[in-house]
């Protein structure tokens, strides 16, 4: 079934244990992980035959790049090949899965499908997760290995990374949630790997920043204490406020003490914090980058600050130490003075002039800057960046394809590239990859270094300014990564997953059989997912009146505190309770743990009348829910007592109308494609059931979105006989 490949040991090795439970993979950049879920995926295909593969990519590209492997290597017919990405339709995707045998994903779009009910991952006998140490946190990736665990008949899970992190709960983390019970590990010392590992000459280049920068470093280092100090006064510090990771710190006790005792001391001392973080990136701006990458980010606060309400920047471009560094960087700048990092990275280009090289920063406009000097230097290189637009910098996933094509025909041989080049992309191995600046992460150090090396020996080089966080980064990702090592091979002779704490809420499981549908816009919520997990059946659909319909009697509308107290003021909340009076019984789920007469500057007493008319004069209960979690929890027990065995049967037509006109609506909603939406205006063209049930088929496609199919289909549904079963 595989052709023109021929695996090497340590991939056969793997893919014995990947055969028979799930498996992490972690194998240095350029060894053929990938090769070794083809393998398995032609291993799965040929004992479930029925069966689908799912293949999932954190980007296009990536999952671009799998789709033409398998279509190389893989003797399979192309039609049942398919790519999932956000661009390709809701409905399309549904064709496509149903008769596709192998599917290349992004995760979002996925998740989404699984939520409408479009797909099921029941028949799925293999799914594969590309980049494994994503699935963490909210990541898709973790819900839909959940869904997977859940649904699928024979499930198998491989797991692909070349850097699982350098902290062992992460790790465990991704090893839970994506429920692996074996990890394959090969580092570039392994036997059976080192053979296809060519030696990688790594070497740092130290730089001196020039003395003119310590005058624009002395304002700004000033501007930031002074800062510090102000907030000393709002809050008290528990210990110093100097890196990145203190502001970050800080900021989370803040945020923390803002939304459970809405301090207005720490209201205060944030938007100083917002001025202290802007003040240490543009230190590193000029430590790092040099002087246009610092005097293009501090010219684009002044900007900002003309037009902005936030009073962060339009304080920090008001104060004094940061005027006097702008203006010392503008002198700078037109002394033509820049980092020292340029003039070396020039000698470097100048002596590999034919070599294939990547160099990696950070920052877009620092890759802009690079670019421009390189092309002075009569290279040829190209700008490798990410989708987001910025100074018309972006480029499209379709521009990035081609691009790395054209790096591949050597069409150019200098590639500067952001982070966006670190992981997945098929870019081809080069001679030479330089660090701009040092990163703080052993994963992208690791991903970046593998880059070269693969083919014939590889060369590292990464620039240091002396004396800068740029020696902190450096000695940062060295930890990491020794520390990362001594994991994995602690993982390698003891694989162990820590047994997961039981809670309260697994013991919670509802009766089969129970229904909620829930409004398409709630799709994107925490609660949605939640419900799914709880085994509820949840159908979405676009509902004319609240969010979501437990039975056919009760209707529910649900707001968080700060959008319950807007509708409360704008009087939305008031016409959507009118509205909700079709159904015999209502309920309003509030959800969040806010202070409600805190949120605006209202009377107490204000909130308390429209919360009286709610509940009194409408008639309309509030129970309020901590968080979407506890919602979820909520609704699945609302709706089994709803639903419970001595009711009947519950869907979404079973709920009925009052007014004529609602049941006018409600009876022409029922035919075959039409629903809530174009019901009305059929009724409006042909004013009435009467003369919509005898249209012929050219009468009912003078409607608007109705064409051949859906006229015929409405006709044979009227003229057909009824046939008892």
């Amino acid at each position: 079934m595989i052709k023109d490949f021929n695996p090497r040991l340590y991939q056969q090795t793997i893919l014995a244990t990947a055969s028979n439970k799930n498996t992490l993979v972690v194998l240095p950049t350029g060894l053929g992980k990938t090769y070794i879920f083809l393998m398995l995926a032609a291993q799965r295909i040929s004992k479930f035959p029925d069966s689908k593969i799912l293949m999932l990519g954190p980007t296009k590209p990536l999952i671009n790049q799998y789709y033409n492997l398998f279509l190389k290597h893989l003797d399979i017919d192309e039609k049942d090949l398919a790519i999932f990405t956000g661009q390709v339709k809701p409905e399309k995707r549904q064709e496509l899965w149903e008769k596709s045998k192998i599917i290349f994903s992004t995760p979002q779009g996925l998740e989404n499908d699984i939520i409408s009910n479009k797909i099921s991952l029941k028949d799925v006998s293999l799914i594969c997760f590309d980049e494994a140490h994503r699935a963490i946190g909210d990541y898709s990736y973790v819900w839909i290995a959940k869904q997977y665990n859940k649904q699928a008949k024979n499930d198998l899970i491989l797991a692909l990374t070349a850097s699982p992190g350098s902290n062992a709960e992460k790790i465990a983390d991704v090893c839970k949630n994506l429920y692996i019970k074996d990890v394959e590990i090969r580092t570039d010392d392994d036997p059976d790997v080192k053979p296809y590992i060519k030696e990688i000459n790594i070497k740092w280049v130290h730089v001196e920043l020039p003395t003119y920068f310590s005058s624009v470093l002395r304002y700004l280092k000033n501007c930031y204490k002074s800062k510090i100090e102000l907030i000393k006064q709002y809050v008290k510090l528990s210990h110093p406020v100097e890196t990145k990771r203190d502001i970050l710190a800080l900021q989370g006790q803040l945020l923390s003490n803002i939304k459970e005792f809405k301090d207005i001391e720490s209201m205060k001392a944030i938007s100083l914090l917002a001025e202290a973080m802007k003040i240490q990136h543009a230190q590193e701006m000029l430590e790092s980058q040099g002087v246009t990458p610092l005097l293009d980010y501090m010219e684009e606060l002044v900007s900002k600050a003309k037009t902005t309400k936030t009073k962060a920047v339009k304080n920090l471009v008001a104060d004094l130490n940061f005027k006097s560094a702008l203006i010392l960087a503008r002198n700078l700048k037109e002394s033509k003075i820049e980092h020292p990092k340029y003039d070396e990275l020039k000698k470097i280009l100048k002596e590999n002039k034919n070599k294939k090289i990547i160099i990696f920063s950070q920052y877009r406009d620092s890759i802009s800057n690079l670019v421009k000097e390189i092309k002075k230097l009569d290279i040829k290189v190209e700008m490798f960046v990410g989708q987001q637009k910025k100074k018309g910098t972006g480029l499209s996933q379709k521009q990035q394809i081609s691009l790395i094509e054209k790096f591949k025909n050597d069409e150019f041989n200098v590639l500067v590239m952001s982070s966006v080049g670190e992981e997945g992309l098929d870019i081809p191995s080069v001679d030479m990859v330089i660090f701009y600046e040092p990163v703080p992460s052993a994963i992208r150090t690791i991903q970046r270094r593998g880059r070269t090396g693969r083919q014939d020996k590889g060369e590292v080089i990464v620039l240091i300014a002396k004396n800068t966080r740029d020696e902190g980064y450096r000695w940062s990702s060295h930890h990491k990564e020794k520390r990362m090592n001594t994991i994995l091979k602690q993982l390698k002779t003891s694989f162990s997953i820590a047994k997961k704490e039981t809670t309260l809420t697994e013991f919670i499981v509802p009766d089969e059989g129970i229904t909620v549908y829930a409004d398409y816009r709630e799709k994107s919520s925490g609660v949605i997912k939640k419900l799914i997990d709880l085994g509820i059946q949840v159908n979405l659909k676009k509902l004319d009146v609240g969010d979501y319909l437990v039975s056919d009697e009760l209707c529910i509308e649900y707001k968080t505190v700060p959008d319950f107290i807007d509708s409360l003021i704008d009087k939305r909340l008031f016409t959507q309770l009118k509205s909700m009076k079709k159904y015999r019984k209502q309920l309003i789920i509030l959800e969040g743990t806010e202070d409600l007469y805190t949120q605006r500057k209202l009377h107490p007493n204000a909130i308390r009348g429209m919360l009286t008319t709610v509940s009194v004069g409408y008639g309309v209960p509030i129970i309020q829910t901590k968080n979407s979690n506890d919602t979820a929890l909520m609704l699945a027990m609302i709706a089994k007592k709803e639903q419970s065995n001595d009711k009947k049967e519950f869907t979404l037509h079973s709920i009925k109308p009052l007014t004529l006109k609602e049941q006018q609506e409600y009876l022409i909603s029922a035919l075959p494609g039409i629903g809530p939406i174009l019901s009305k205006p059929m009724l409006n063209k042909f004013k009435s059931v009467k003369n919509i049930l005898n249209a012929s088929i050219k009468q009912l496609k003078d409607v608007e979105l109705i064409g051949e199919k859906k006229a015929s289909k409405i006709r044979e549904i009227i003229d057909s006989d009824y046939k008892e079963d």
